[in-house]
């Protein structure tokens, strides 16, 4: 028989499993994916003694259409709108399981199976991403999709979709080199932040116009070969710069989900995406070895419990300190406790990209937990509803009473926004965010350092270049300590403003404004702490009492130039204030300029009591952000008042000074009701 005819006679094979078992899979109400990957163990050459199909590589190849169309459709689904109204739960939630989870896995593959930092990195890619596909799918068959955890749990989803595409780009280079090395660590991000970048702004720029202009003309054929080519192009390309096929196709996806023909493309892609699917996961059936399974299985269910246990206190803490209730919280976290297609992507991008599962350990792992977690998921979802229940009637009277507080708090500092104490606490949010990244940048290139080859500077540096490496990270981090402080006290000021309204009796006022000052500030370091101790378990040399010598020369040398640093800390921190706020200080001094000379006039109007602004202040009424334009100065009872500040309140009979374009001085006038 002819390669033609084999490659022909095990498509067929492939595609008439597939149709079966969608047929009774579906019949049976159970998640398609499960049956597709029975199918593909039914049909290769671990279970009985030979492989049904002629030329399983083939297969194979054609599977990798698969990872295409799924995260293409991945991508078309995202709606940036849908992810604005949630973000405040989303994102951070996303943020928060995806670091953790990675980190999980990389302690687990490095400290529990013995695995090199590549492979150790990949099991935590596969194991923290949760599958939109199928959450989507087991709340619409149950009926649960308008249920008020469900846009949380599918927009967190979709946030770690997007993040661990770019996390397989750099766990990708590092599996190319070898090893963990700097240099693929450097490379890795800068090449995948112009690819990304690239393809977003170009895309962006012409792709949205020419499907509007191919839809114009009613040829859903041309459509959908336009936006499939587009999607094989970039998806080439990112296969030519090392980068995985799937971060072309999502990013292409991104782009037309961008586009206003987003929900025919949908339409159109979703046959080939369906067909190719199924051979995809057939593909990664025919790799799986059942007794490599059950030998793994011990691991395979320390992963299991792992991902149920990490994702759900993951989601359901990072929930509840977003401000959503008990149970939302508690079925936002069991919903995610999951991982689908994902990670069986990864699964089969580290094989291809280390010429092979080796000894099948990590094929094995990846996958079966995967399996287990997925057969598990839809009991998780119809237990959280009681599970949430069951939490919220056991939890303490305090307990609601703290939560609900705490509930209040964070919806009165989200409606503050445009105010001053808003944008102090966002500027010193944004400041502790850019010290953990440092933080975990330079402990992660310290790792990196020690793992290369001394010996040829000296032979006692290479001995101890672990030593080494370990304490400079960790000085690092106690630098940046005075920092986060600093930080940290400022955050606790701009919250305190935030929750402390003057309408508090003031024998209360200083009291409730100390409280949430020391929370705010107690929280912040010792989230600190926490992220250098995972840091540090995480990098610290396994060599006997070496790691605790090390240690207590650090706290030795903390405690004698703990002044020094204090002081380094605070030069740091004004110069890093300064340059966060220079083009905010600058664009003030040019409106009081402005508004001081008299050779320019500038537009004004006075407000009557019919107007609905007065009694609001300049923040509250948003009047930057919804119209554009800027207030600079007010004549109240004659005077001129300049330089007013977002608490400045509007009264009757004050004529506001505005500079703006013509279209924003009308916006403005529009927001306060002046029709002269």
């Amino acid at each position: 028989m002819s390669g033609e005819s084999e490659f022909v006679r095990d498509l067929a094979v492939l595609m008439s499993a597939a149709g079966l078992v969608a047929v009774v899979f579906s019949r049976l109400g159970w998640p398609k994916v499960i049956g597709y990957i029975i199918a593909g163990v039914v049909l290769g050459s671990h279970t009985f003694g030979g492989s049904m199909l002629a030329r399983p590589s083939s297969i194979g190849t054609i599977g990798q259409l698969g990872v295409v169309f799924l995260m293409f459709a991945m991508g078309l689904s995202f709606s940036a709108r849908d992810m604005r109204r949630i973000r405040v739960v989303a994102l951070p939630a996303a943020v928060l399981d995806t670091a953790v989870m990675i980190w999980l896995g990389y302690i687990a593959g490095t400290r529990v199976f013995g695995w090199t930092p590549a492979a150790s990195l990949f099991l935590g890619v596969a194991i923290c991403d949760s599958a939109t596909t199928l959450l989507a799918k087991v709340l619409d068959e149950i009926g649960w999709s308008s249920r008020p955890f469900a846009k949380y749990v599918l927009g967190t989803s979709v946030c770690e979709d997007i993040v661990c595409v770019g996390m397989i780009a750099v766990a990708t280079g590092f599996a190319q080199s070898g090893a963990v090395s700097a240099g693929s660590f450097a490379a890795s991000l800068g090449h995948l932040a112009v690819f990304f970048l690239s393809v977003l702004v170009f895309g962006m720029v012409f792709l949205p116009r020419l499907l509007r202009s191919v839809d114009r003309r009613q040829d859903d054929e041309a459509l959908l070969l336009t936006i499939v080519g587009a999607c094989f192009f970039v998806s080439f390309l990112a296969y030519s710069f090392d980068f995985s096929l799937a971060l072309g196709a999502f990013l292409v996806g991104l782009v037309g989900s961008a586009s206003e023909v987003r929900a025919k493309l949908a339409r159109l892609v979703e046959p080939l995406k369906s067909m190719f699917a199924a051979v995809f996961f057939v593909s990664i059936g025919l790799l799986v070895d059942p007794s490599a399974l059950w030998s793994h299985a011990p691991a395979i269910l320390f992963v299991s419990a792992v991902i149920l246990v990490g994702k759900t206190v993951n989601i359901t803490l990072a929930s509840l300190a977003a401000g959503t209730d008990v149970k939302t919280a508690v079925q936002s976290g069991m919903s995610l406790a999951q991982t689908g297609e994902f990670a069986f992507m990864v699964a089969v991008l580290y094989a291809s990209v280390t010429g092979g599962p080796g000894d099948g350990s990590f094929l094995a792992i990846a996958i079966g937990s995967s399996l287990v977690t997925t057969v598990l998921n839809p009991l998780m979802i119809r237990l959280s509803d009681r599970a949430g229940d069951l939490v919220e009637a056991r939890l303490p009277a305090r307990a609601h009473d703290a939560l609900a507080t705490y509930r209040a708090w964070i919806a009165k500092i989200f409606a503050s926004e445009g105010s001053r104490a808003y944008g102090e606490f966002k500027a010193a949010a944004i400041r502790l965010c850019v010290y953990a990244v440092l933080m975990i940048a330079v402990s992660t290139g310290c790792s990196l350092l020690s793992r290369n080859d001394y010996g040829s500077l000296s032979a006692f540096f290479e001995r101890n270049d672990d030593m080494f490496f370990f304490a400079l990270a960790n000085i690092f981090s106690l630098v940046l300590l005075p920092l986060v402080v600093a930080a940290a006290r400022a955050l606790g000021g701009a919250v305190a403003d935030l929750l402390v309204s003057e309408d508090e009796p003031s024998r209360w006022r200083a009291a409730l404004r100390q409280i949430a000052k020391f929370v705010a500030v107690a929280s912040a370091v010792a989230l600190f702490f926490v992220e250098w101790t995972m840091i540090n378990i995480a990098i610290t040399p396994s060599r006997g009492w070496t790691p605790w010598i090390g240690a207590a020369v650090l706290a030795v040398a903390g405690a004698l130039g703990w002044r020094l640093f204090v002081k380094a800390g605070r030069r740091a921190t004004d110069r890093f204030h300064e340059a966060l706020t220079a083009e905010e200080r600058l664009e003030v001094l040019e409106r009081t300029r402005t508004a001081a000379s008299p050779a320019v006039e500038l537009p004004r109007f006075s407000l009557d009591a019919a107007s609905p602004a007065v009694g609001l202040t300049i923040g509250a009424l948003g009047v930057r952000a919804k119209t554009g334009a800027t207030i600079v100065a007010a004549y109240r009872d004659g005077k001129l008042v300049r330089n007013l500040g977002p608490d400045w309140e509007l009264q009757v009979g004050d004529t506001i000074v505005v500079l703006g374009e013509p279209h924003q001085v009308a916006a403005l006038k529009d927001l306060f009701g002046v029709t002269a």
